[in-house]
């Protein structure tokens, strides 16, 4: 049978880009065609899309790799490779995106939300890009870049309009499938249930029906927000329920009072969160038929049930539809919303760069791509410049060809790299790495001129313009 999971890896591989083609024209009656090599496709992108279709993360647990297609290489005749498919991967609403750092990504809180874990590589340009007056047979073309590749964890966070909390064995997976088909395992020993629950609940008459879905949380102890207990797995699907019943067990085989079970679950809820303590709650005691009616006198209990008999369910339930009835009328657009029928776009025009909100309102911070130069000293005498352009510059070239090697020095020359690395306090037989190259750095005279002259000589330019 399979299990819930609600951590995972993903292993995201981008397509690589296809290189470009070096092609000469070949046809009757002319002897020197021109270059006619096409330009590689790009790879595809790895898009992660909430859906709610998608109940837990087993589908990561044993394969969390996932590989989007690469991009055709390019041909003669001006002939362009294919663009590597996408691959968009499925994952539960309320997934958060985590790098190995620890820190957050993207929280894919509503359905159709994507986000670009993979950016695939560029294809090549062709050697007819680089025909000029200058140029009239380029040897040469640019290589693939490769695709995007990186490791992520998945964490899940359940949304739901209700969550149970409470000691281990208060009753909280009894209560669940009392009022609902979910079946989680019910014993009479603690830590019974290992892994959250989520029960649908109908509320009213058929056809004015009101749904709740109620989550029930794993049990929690003294220390969970510290992490005893595996206390921050369970405490996190707490974050996004709208109201949070917290179930005290009257006949505790503990003998942990109905006050210190209470004092205990809220400060473990605010250590962990302060946030959830002004959520709406519900105080209900459990097990009152065998606890007797008085068991909760020196407790605030909103309400006494016991599920085994029924007494107070249907009570409770209609106080938490009323409770949730307010929360979504107050919050229409937080997380969750689409659980209350709620329709949300599918998120096509989601930003290449981070996360989408599909109609949710919600706040997405991007973080583009670092572009420019960074140049960084790694050593006495050794550089290294940072920066997609110049890297771009670099790893596309094939560096065994001296044309291909030239183009290469030229473009990070009008990436302004002899002046950064002037700038940084680089000297000559300096070693610098840019990508996949290596090399020991002169100043160039060029460079010289235009750093020291070059006020004098636009003087110049501009007085030869007047007249003057």
């Amino acid at each position: 049978m399979s299990g819930f999971v609600d951590e995972a890896q993903l292993h995201a591989r981008a397509g690589d880009g296809g290189a470009g083609a070096v092609s000469f024209r070949r046809e009757a009656h002319v002897s020197r065609g021109g270059p006619d090599g096409g330009d590689g496709g790009h790879g595809g992108d790895i898009w992660l899309v909430a859906d709610l279709n998608q109940a837990s993360l087993l589908g990561f647990k044993d394969h969390p790799f996932r590989r989007a297609a690469d991009g055709a290489h390019g041909s003669g005749k001006r002939r362009h490779g294919r663009r590597g498919a996408d691959l968009a991967v499925p994952v539960p609403v309320g997934t958060v995106v985590v790098d190995p750092d620890g820190a957050v990504l993207s929280d894919l809180s509503a359905p159709g939300d994507r986000w670009l874990a993979a950016e695939g590589g560029q294809g090549g340009r062709g050697n007819a890009r680089f025909l000029s007056n200058t140029r009239r047979a380029p040897a040469f073309a640019e290589q693939g870049e490769l695709g995007e590749e990186r490791w992520l964890r998945l964490e899940l966070k359940l949304v739901a309009d209700v969550a149970v909390v409470g000691f281990p064995n208060a009753g909280k997976s009894t209560f669940v499938s009392s009022i609902s088909s979910a079946r989680p395992k019910i014993a009479d020993y603690p830590f019974t249930t290992l892994q959250p629950h989520l029960g649908i609940v109908r509320v009213g008459r058929p056809g004015d029906e009101t749904e709740l879905v109620v989550a029930d949380v794993p049990g929690l102890v003294e220390g969970a927000a510290e992490g005893r207990g595996l206390g921050h797995r369970f405490l996190r699907h707490t974050e996004r329920a709208r109201v949070l019943v917290v179930l005290v067990d009257l006949a505790s085989a503990t003998g942990t009072s109905a006050v210190e079970q209470l004092e205990i679950v809220l400060g473990e809820l605010g250590r962990y969160d302060r946030h959830l303590l002004e959520r709406p709650r519900l105080v209900v005691g459990s097990k009152v038929d065998v606890a007797g009616a008085h068991a909760g006198l020196d407790a605030e209990l909103d309400l006494e049930i016991s599920a085994v008999t029924g007494r107070g369910v249907e009570e409770l339930v209609r106080r938490m539809a009323a409770l949730v009835a307010v929360a979504r009328a107050a919050k229409p657009d937080e997380a969750g919303s689409e659980l209350a029928g709620a329709a949300a776009p599918t998120g096509d025009d989601a930003h290449p760069l981070g996360a989408t909100p599909a109609g949710t309102g919600a706040l997405v911070v991007h973080r583009p791509v670092p572009e420019g130069l960074l140049v960084e000293r790694t050593a006495q005498h050794a550089w290294h410049v940072a920066g997609r352009d110049a890297r771009r510059a670099v790893n596309f070239s094939d560096l065994t060809d001296d044309a291909a090697l030239a183009e290469a020095v030229r473009r990070l020359r009008r990436l302004g790299v002899d002046r950064a690395l002037v700038r940084a306090g680089a000297h000559d037989g300096d070693e610098v790495t840019v990508g996949l190259l290596s090399f020991t750095w002169f100043r160039d005279q060029a460079v010289e001129l235009t750093e020291e002259r070059g006020g004098a000589r636009g003087a110049r330019r501009r007085r030869g313009r007047d007249g003057r």
